[in-house]
């Protein structure tokens, strides 16, 4: 038998009866829970839930998503909660900016291209014109949008129209080496992501890479964060590390530093598409 599937995501302040009423909300519409997970932060006094459930293809037709959000919405006021019901057959829409460092566009165009990202992208933006040729291989419009100090709210304008145009629904900086406004970054609160080495705030500047080498590092880095106008300091949703050693060069430990970055930066925008990340404060609660 046929079904669909949904997504619930919520998270209220943590007390008595949360799992059993949502756990009864599903059963009495003869949804099948398929995976759940939850989590409670005692430092926060939060509760936190992820619920992957299906609707039986005899009840498909008339438990639709707005049908399911409006009955729903009683239980999330009686707990306070913050919650949002998705379906995964809907893709996420992605806009990608980038500045001159291409390997995170080309390790998300490459598994957008092949099916192991699931979403879309309508758009890529660029402060400089290197990626125009890799953006049309993979037919996808490229924006040029030069910026200078004197025109920076008007190019942020410009990405907020093309965001608005295109209906986009998560931006991620993909090496984008500019600083977003304040005001921008309360627009994107929760749907931009962004990545760094994790050498911050230890090697600033230029060639950080160089300076790690010269200090004989032996773990190098990457961090993915929601952005903040708190630079480089959002809420992490994923690190990772590599080892070093003393017979690596700067070359060869930027190399390995890319490499961790593309990594970190894909997992963080998979579990966004995938509903799995929620906002604790100044923290994330991923449900892998």
């Amino acid at each position: 038998m046929h079904s669909r599937d949904y997504i619930l995501t919520l998270s209220c302040p943590d007390t008595t009866g949360i799992v059993f009423h949502v756990s009864d909300f599903l059963f009495q519409r003869s949804c099948n829970i398929l995976d759940s997970a939850q989590y409670g932060d005692e430092s926060t006094g939060l509760f936190f839930m992820r619920v992957h459930f299906s609707v039986a293809q005899a009840e498909a037709a008339r438990l639709t998503l707005d049908l399911l959000e409006s009955e729903f919405e009683p239980i999330g006021q009686q707990f306070q909660m913050n919650w949002g019901m998705f379906d995964p057959k809907t893709k996420p829409r992605l806009l990608l900016m980038v500045s001159k460092f291409g390997h995170c566009l080309n390790d998300l165009l490459f598994r957008w291209k092949t099916g192991q990202l699931q979403c879309d992208i309508p758009a890529i933006v660029s402060n400089h014109p290197e990626f125009a040729l890799l953006a049309a291989s993979y037919g996808i419009p490229f924006y040029h949008l030069p910026l200078n100090a004197a025109g920076k709210a008007q190019q942020e304008r410009q990405v907020m129209q093309i965001m608005e145009r295109e209906s986009i629904d998560l931006v991620v900086l993909a090496r984008y080496m500019q600083i977003l406004s304040a005001d921008m970054c309360e627009a994107l609160r929760g749907r931009a992501i962004n990545i760094h080495h994790s050498f911050l705030p230890s090697f600033k500047g230029a060639k950080p890479y160089q300076q790690a080498h010269d200090r004989g590092v032996k773990l190098i880095g990457a961090t993915a964060h929601y952005v903040t106008a708190d630079l480089d300091e959002g809420p992490i949703i994923e690190q990772d590390v590599a080892r070093a050693d003393h017979a690596m060069n700067p070359e060869s430990l930027a190399a390995l530093g890319l490499d961790v970055e593309c990594q970190v930066l894909a997992r963080a925008v998979r579990w966004h598409c995938e509903h799995r990340i929620l906002l604790n404060g100044h923290k994330t609660v991923v449900f892998k």
